[in-house]
């Protein structure tokens, strides 16, 4: 039979190690929930079509978080919510820079049509 004080080392070291548990749980549950937020935002910015390999990345290391947050492993899922926040930020960078791209190539596009313009009105005024 035990000890009241075995016992009771017992339950303190039972306590410490579900302390220790519920403090990895936090952190990894919060960083799960960023990149999922990270991953909303980049599909939001249009990263799907314009960073696919990037999302698919982001989306499944996301996933894998989450299963690793279900099996308990906090650590794994702190890690791989981490990289997935980081490849779902790197695909709205690009979605973004591709938009800035196509927005410049149009402008460019519209200055040129209207020097255009103003050749031929002036080619028409002179005559």
């Amino acid at each position: 039979m035990m000890t009241l004080k075995t016992q009771m080392l017992c339950g303190i070291a039972v306590l410490a190690g579900l302390a220790g548990c519920a403090s990895e749980k936090t952190p990894a549950t919060a960083d799960v929930a960023v990149s999922r937020e990270a991953v909303a935002a980049a599909t939001s910015a249009g990263a799907a079509d314009l960073a696919p390999a990037e999302m698919q990345s982001a989306r499944d290391k996301l996933m894998r978080a989450n299963q690793a947050l279900a099996a308990k492993d906090y650590r794994t899922a702190q890690d791989l919510a981490t990289q997935a926040q980081a490849d779902a930020q790197l695909a709205q960078s690009k979605a973004n820079s591709a938009k800035a791209t196509t927005a410049a190539d149009e402008l460019q596009q519209n200055i040129r049509l209207l020097r255009e313009e103003l050749q031929r009105a002036n080619t028409t005024t002179q005559q």
